[in-house]
């Protein structure tokens, strides 16, 4: 029987909204270079690049913030280790080698600012909840 592995939700959260950030830049350079010729559209495999980052959270480290004093908590925004580009197979190849197609592409940064937004709204849904049991008052 496989099982589901389970992940703290702000972890989830926090990660899923890091990596579409990541993947909003890779496709919105895809969009900047449409007409750049040789140039080749770049994705990633969200899902592939989301477990990898869950697998390597370190409960331990978690709460790091920047510090201005000793007793401080240190602060981690960025992705632990960037997902591997992985390149766009075109539908239609261009003559000067470029493989944007701009459809596609803009397509893909409409889904992805949408996905970005439900990660926003599911982090922010898990904050509040969690404020709301630490204070006892409903959000």
């Amino acid at each position: 029987m496989n099982r589901v592995p389970q992940y703290d939700s702000l972890s989830f959260g926090e990660n899923a909204l890091k990596l579409r950030s990541y993947r909003h830049e890779v496709l919105g350079s895809n969009i900047t270079n449409a007409d750049t010729p040789g140039y080749k559209a770049r994705d990633i495999d969200f899902a592939r690049a989301l477990h990898h980052e869950l697998k390597q959270i370190n409960h331990s480290d978690t709460m790091a913030m920047a510090t201005t004093a000793a007793g401080h908590y240190e602060f981690n925004s960025s992705i632990k280790n960037k997902p591997e580009l992985l390149y766009r197979v075109p539908n239609q190849p261009s003559m000067d080698g470029n493989t944007v197609e701009p459809d596609v592409e803009l397509s893909e940064f409409s889904r992805n600012a949408l996905m970005m937004q439900s990660a926003i709204t599911f982090l922010t849904g898990t904050i509040k909840s969690r404020l709301s049991a630490i204070t006892g008052q409903p959000s």
